[in-house]
């Protein structure tokens, strides 16, 4: 009973509405230091960890380059003989290497082992001529760190750092490795000291996914890791570095930070719960709410105190407000000495003398602009000064395919989800400031029609005193005209046969994929190939049977390659593959998988099968690139090359100032 009168009074009321006002100003203030500490919380942590991951990759680079050139100096020491007796010989006298390796072994330029140090039976001999790491250095002649393997006598993951054996006129001789352990090297001793909280952890893994390092040790070099559970671990195998927020590998949405061992190609990753993040920022916000609480209770005798001296005098003018809006009087009357309900009053009198011309005013426009609107053959509407939608037209109604008595709130969520929130800013902008509204969205139809539309509206604003009334509009239908726009744009950038990028779309994204590699240094390759062998479809078959090559040809490269590249005909038989954030390795293989699929692409035209092969020139993006025409230059250089080696090939063009055979040209 006690809180039930409380209610029924306006003291009562308006205390209870100084605590909720207290409440909510403590749950905004709240809620404001939680979204700001969160934000400096979430980003002293990134700056730490970003600092960490910098570290990590700096000291595990250095080991990797400190190994790339012990063995460069034990390969300047053996030189270019191939006596199993001499090089044991010469290994046991470096023996102190093996402190930086598990095992050395050195190989002939056939791949085959001739010798190796501690001496395991079975290793000389061994033929590496089909492993990936001995195929690399032939490929590339440059130091290379091999993928992860399990040890046969130590069943340990290891993986092979090798340098090639060149020659004094810089042909590959073979090559020198050195097995690493993974878990005894010393490799990623930096990661042992990290303090991430009791949840924060460090890992290393290849560009490929394979983990190298991880707290939890069944996911090294586990082939059943998946590297894109971790979206952003995933794009950085593509060559990315940086930090940001996302999901973790247990489903968790965590601070994570990325760094990238180049020399090794490997990626550093250092992952933060977002939860343990924030856990002493909410325990104070926790302590400060309940402290808000306790003081908001200890003030309601005093607010109640102030509230009953206060209202006295506003409970007379309350009653007699209500009495002018029930029409028992025409104006209010209070006999006070409060200066302020004084004005009050006067105020009070004025608004109501204005509102009735305005009521009267109002009724008439709005009978003429009722039989206007009606009438007219456009889409048109009313809406207040609140901003809702009070009337629309039939033709406005006919073009939505709504009902007259349609809540507002309904026809709204039929907006294009991504029009909505930008066309709802816009039309309280125009309301505040009294500007036209002129948008373009989206609009589906109850029947499932997308429909774009053109508004335009204009606030109505009264002659005395410059009030906005609210705004009239006008819909138009440009559906068709915006599938036009589309359409052309769309075929002004693409092949018409195969629906590939034309030479134009293609210019654009490699200018744009230059601009990025310029400003950021982010690593993109660049494919260019041709089609051995085609001439013979077209003569023989006809230009439509060469269109049909043509066609299933860029169906199969599209599939090949990954959805962010970008696939062009350049015009005839010629094509362009453009790898954003790819690295010449991972472009190389691409490349393999492209000429293997199209070899396998035939037509038959009276009987007999045509295939076609690629001559695939591979380069990448250099600093030393003026513009994206030197690269183009280059890997087109690189296809004829590999036409000149027989075709049915894939040539790597470097850079001249990574190349080592441009030191002889």
């Amino acid at each position: 009973m006690l809180s039930k009168s409380i209610l029924s009074s306006l003291k009562g009321w308006l205390l209870l509405g100084l605590l909720c006002a207290l409440l909510i100003l403590a749950g905004l203030v709240l809620g404001m230091a939680w979204q700001v500490g969160k934000t400096m919380v979430q980003e002293a942590n990134m700056a730490h960890m970003r600092y960490e991951a910098d570290l990590i990759a700096d000291e595990v680079t250095q080991q990797i380059d400190h190994r790339f050139q012990a063995l460069e100096r034990l390969s300047d020491v053996l030189g270019m003989s191939n006596d199993p007796e001499w090089l044991g010989y010469e290994l046991r006298k470096n023996d102190a290497l093996l402190a930086w390796f598990d095992a050395i072994v050195v190989s002939n330029s056939s791949g085959r082992i001739v010798s190796d140090w501690p001496t395991v039976v079975g290793r000389v001999g061994l033929d590496t001529t089909e492993l990936e790491y001995f195929k690399m250095l032939r490929g590339t002649r440059r130091p290379y760190v091999s993928e992860p393997f399990v040890g046969r006598a130590s069943d340990m993951p290891m993986v092979l750092v090798s340098v090639p054996r060149l020659d004094s006129d810089g042909r590959f001789a073979g090559m020198i490795g050195g097995v690493v352990s993974l878990n005894s090297s010393g490799l990623f001793k930096r990661l042992a000291t990290i303090r991430l909280g009791s949840e924060g952890y460090a890992a290393v893994s290849t560009a490929t996914g394979q983990m190298l390092y991880h707290p939890n040790r069944a996911l090294i070099n586990n082939d059943s890791f998946d590297a894109t559970a971790i979206p952003l671990l995933d794009l950085a195998l593509d060559g990315w570095q940086g930090d940001g927020v996302g999901k973790l590998l247990d489903g968790r949405v965590g601070l994570q930070s990325y760094a990238q061992v180049w020399s090794a190609n490997w990626v550093v990753g250092l992952y933060l719960p977002l939860t343990q993040a924030q856990l002493p920022l909410s325990g104070f916000i926790h302590k400060l709410w309940w402290i808000w609480c306790a003081a908001a209770v200890l003030m309601m005798p005093v607010l109640w105190w102030l509230l009953a001296r206060i209202l006295m005098p506003l409970n007379l003018l309350e009653t007699q407000i209500g009495e002018v809006g029930l029409g028992r009087r025409s104006g209010v009357d209070l006999a006070t000495n409060m200066q302020e309900l004084k004005q009050v009053a006067s105020t009070f009198n004025r608004v109501e003398n204005e509102r009735q011309l305005l009521v009267g005013h109002l009724q008439e426009r709005e009978a003429f602009l009722d039989s206007v609107l009606n009438a007219s053959p456009q889409g048109m509407f009313v809406a207040d000064f609140g901003g809702n939608i009070t009337y629309m037209n039939p033709a406005l109604l006919d073009i939505l395919g709504i009902e007259p008595d349609m809540p507002m709130e309904a026809w709204l969520e039929q907006i294009h989800i991504d029009d909505r929130s930008g066309a709802k800013d816009m039309w309280m902008h125009s309301l505040k400031t009294g500007n036209d509204y002129v948008r373009q969205l989206r609009f589906i139809r109850s029947d499932k029609e997308m429909l774009w539309l053109e508004i335009h509206a204009r606030v109505v604003m009264l002659s005395q005193g410059g009030n906005s009334l609210g705004l009239v509009g006008v819909v138009k239908d440009i559906t068709e005209r915006r599938e036009q726009e589309a359409l052309q744009r769309w075929e002004a950038e693409h092949d018409p046969l195969t629906g590939l990028l034309n030479r134009r779309g293609f210019d654009r994204r490699l200018e744009e994929a230059f601009a990025d590699f310029r400003k950021t240094s982010t690593p993109s390759a660049l494919l260019l190939f041709d089609l051995d062998h085609f001439k013979p479809i077209n003569d023989e078959g006809g230009h439509a049977l060469g269109d049909e090559m043509l066609r299933r040809i860029a169906q199969v490269v599209a599939w090949e390659v990954r959805r962010s590249d970008h696939v062009a005909r350049q015009g005839g038989d010629e094509f362009g593959v453009l790898l954003p954030s790819c690295t010449l390795g991972q472009a190389q293989r691409i490349a393999e998988s492209l000429r293997q699929a199209v070899s396998e692409v035939s037509v038959s035209h009276e009987g007999k099968e045509y295939t076609v092969t690629l001559s695939i020139g591979v380069t990448s993006f250099d600093e030393n690139d003026t513009n994206y025409n030197v690269a183009l230059s280059r890997a087109d250089a690189a296809s004829y090359e590999a036409k000149g080696h027989g075709r049915d090939s894939v040539v790597v063009k470097l850079p001249k100032a990574l190349d080592p055979m441009s030191l002889f040209e």
